[in-house]
Order: structure tokens, then C-alpha cells, then sequence
């Protein structure tokens, strides 16, 4: 039996532009701006060396984003297993020939770029999920069987990213992969039987964990217990939030950063430096930029005809949220400290390249919002 796409006739050039949501846009440069802003003032009013890659980076990303959300998303779903297959490929590669840095193996070096590919998995299996649990009907979840190929999926790059080691992507991969098995339908009992045997196999778990990672977990139950050592980096970035006040120490005015006391404060930081220099009236604005963001990316999920969309839609918002929500609440000392940058905002390549190609996929959703898509095959 031949299978193929049921959609609506195809759009021109001109109505998909006018179909992407140029407000989102709009707000995603406001973000790269505060970002490059901030960079310039971590390197105490220079350029350089973070602040003019930020905007490179942002625009060769910015015009990419575009380019994806042109593609008909009947594209995303034929070769999403081939996206994720190469993405794991290059996990593996990073394993056996990556480069060290800060004492973990994560990168490729490329020569022109050093390429993370944990950072690139975050949305290739958004789109494998996708891509499956659109093919599968609701009579097909409830079966234990039908869950290996999703938690396969889920479960060989997360144990790959913990070889480098990286809890904080690891971390991310986890908690998506879990949104989306709850949006494809997934009941809730089952969610909680993983969370009690995630509960009895903890103490497993910490035997294998790094002797660093035991120390953040205990820094974050004690900070004062080590405040020159394991416990310095979230009591400095916390004297950082006070001294910020109501109305911030003013631009490129913060103490704690400028002074040095501040730890990676282009990257995992940003948000406390952020904070020391406009105070909470700067770090709600940008929570409420946030928080606009999530709100256009939900909508257009719920907008989608095709399970498919919906499915890829919600995948990137959930990996957008998880990375606002980790990094802000690991600074402010909620959570151990796991090395998760701030989106648009912190220094860091891969990072930026990957959430942008995300939310071109989200925009390509949003044009193609109409585009019915069979369940059953991928290629018409």
C-alpha cells in the first residue's frame, strides 16, 4: 500500500515568511543584545574576546533559523532518525577521540570550531521522539514493548554525555525525553515507578558518580562547609544577587564580577553578574522575556494540526525551559551546580547554533501549522 502525506497545497516563498512569528524574532534579538551587553561587560568594556563572536555567532544562527523554519517540516519528519543516528555518531566519536577541557571530554575540534555534540542531541532527540511517537497510535503506548525503541532513544546518548562527564546536558535530555513521553500520553503511574526506582537505585548511582559531582551535591546540601574550595562558586554568585539590591549596581559597575570574585561569569554565571549590575528589576525583565518566549512556543505547539508538530513544538520548548530553569536555579543555589549556560545569553557556540536550529524547527511548525500529516510513514 502506497503511503503518503495528507496536507494542504503548498506554500510560496512569500506566505511562508509571512507566517513566522517576526515577534519571536524580535524578542530572540532583544536576548542576543542583553547577552552581548553582558559579555562586554564581563570582559570590563571590551569587545572582545566573547562579545563580538556572540554576535557573529548570533547572526550566522539568526539567518540558519530562518532557513530551517522555510523547510517543509515533512522534511524534519522523513530524516529525523538520520539526524539523530549521525548526532549519536559523533557522541561516540567525542568518546574515543575528543579533546579535554575543564576535565571533561565534550568536544570535536573542527579546525574553525569546537563542536559539542551533547548540545547538538538535545535536538536530535526532540526530533526522534517525534518522529516515533507520531507513528505510534495510542492503542500501541499502553504496551510495555512499544516503549523500548522511545527509551533507547532516551537512554544511549544521556549515558554517553555521562561518560564525558556532563550531568547538567545529561540532566536536560532526561527531563525532555520525560515531557515528551507525557505529552505523546504516557500515563502518570508509569512516570512514578521510574521515580521510585530512580529512588532505590540512587545509592548505586552514587557510587559511579565523579568524585567532583559527589562535592557539588554536597556543597549544595552545604556550602559553608567548603566556602574557599567546592562551596566558593555559589556563595560568591549569592553575595553577587545581594549586592545587586533592587535597582542593580549599574552597567559594567558590579563588584563581584569585575573584581574577579565572580567564577565563569561569561558562561554559567551570567545571570548572577546580570543581577549584581541591574539589580531584581533587570532579572524579572529578563525572566518575563522568558517567560514570553515559552508562552509564543507552547502556543504554537497547541496551534499544530499535525501530532508531529505538536510533538516537535513542545520537545524545544521543553529543552528552551530546562536551560533557563537549571541555569537560574543552580546560580541561586536551588540546585548543585551542573554547568548549564543561560540561552542567548552566556558565551558558548555549539549551545547557540543548537537552540537557534531548535527554534527554527519550533518556527517551521508555526508555518506549517496547517500541514496534516499521516501517521503511518515518513516519505511519501
Amino acid at each position: 500500500m502506497e503511503r503518503k502525506f495528507l496536507g494542504s497545497p503548498e506554500l510560496t516563498l512569500r506566505q511562508k515568511l509571512w507566517q513566522i512569528h517576526w515577534a519571536f524574532v524580535f524578542m530572540l534579538v532583544v536576548m542576543a543584545a542583553v547577552g552581548f551587553a553582558m559579555l562586554y561587560s564581563a570582559a570590563n568594556g571590551d569587545a572582545e574576546p566573547w562579545a563580538n563572536r556572540h554576535a557573529i555567532r548570533f547572526a550566522f544562527g539568526l539567518t540558519m533559523m530562518i532557513g530551517v523554519a522555510l523547510v517543509d517540516i515533512r522534511f524534519w519528519l522523513r530524516y529525523a532518525y538520520v539526524i539523530y543516528f549521525f548526532v549519536l555518531l559523533l557522541l561516540v566519536a567525542v568518546d574515543f577521540g575528543g579533546f579535554m577541557g575543564m576535565g571533561a571530554r565534550r568536544w570535536i575540534n573542527l579546525g574553525f570550531i569546537n563542536l559539542q555534540p551533547s548540545e547538538l542531541m538535545k535536538v536530535a532527540m526532540v526530533l526522534a521522539l517525534a518522529r516515533f511517537f507520531h507513528g505510534s497510535s495510542l492503542e500501541d503506548l499502553p504496551r510495555p514493548q512499544a516503549l523500548i525503541v522511545p527509551l533507547v532513544i532516551v537512554a544511549a546518548p544521556t549515558a554517553l554525555v555521562l561518560r564525558q562527564p556532563d550531568l547538567g546536558t545529561a540532566l536536560i535530555l532526561l527531563l525532555t525525553g520525560a515531557g515528551l513521553f507525557f505529552v505523546a500520553g504516557i500515563r502518570l503511574w508509569k512516570f512514578g515507578l521510574l521515580g521510585v526506582l530512580g529512588l532505590i537505585s540512587a545509592p548505586i548511582a552514587w557510587q559511579f558518580m565523579h568524585e567532583y559531582q559527589r562535592r557539588r551535591v554536597l556543597t549544595f546540601l552545604d556550602p559553608e562547609k567548603d566556602p574557599l574550595g567546592a562551596g566558593y562558586h555559589i556563595i560568591q554568585s549569592k553575595i553577587a544577587f545581594g549586592s545587586g539590591g533592587l535597582s542593580g549596581r549599574g552597567f559594567m559597575q558590579g563588584t563581584q564580577g569585575h573584581l574577579n570574585f565572580l567564577p565563569e561569569m561569561q558562561t554559567d554565571f551570567i545571570f548572577t553578574m546580570l543581577a549584581e549590575e541591574f539589580g531584581l528589576i533587570g532579572a524579572l525583565l529578563l525572566l518575563s522575556l522568558y517567560i514570553l518566549m515559552l508562552i509564543y512556543g507552547f502556543a504554537i505547539a497547541l496551534r499544530s494540526r499535525s501530532h508531529f508538530g505538536c510533538l516537535l513544538a513542545m520537545g524545544v520548548t521543553s529543552t528552551f525551559f530546562m536551560y533557563v530553569f537549571i541555569n537560574i536555579a543552580m546560580v541561586m543555589g536551588l540546585i548543585p551546580v551542573v554547568g548549564v549556560p543561560l540561552p542567548l545569553i552566556s558565551y558558548g557556540g555549539t549551545a547557540m547554533m543548537a537552540l537557534l536550529f531548535g527554534f527554527g524547527l519550533l518556527m517551521g511548525v508555526s508555518v506549517h501549522r496547517d500541514v496534516m500529516i499521516g501517521r503511518r510513514g515518513a516519505t511519501s
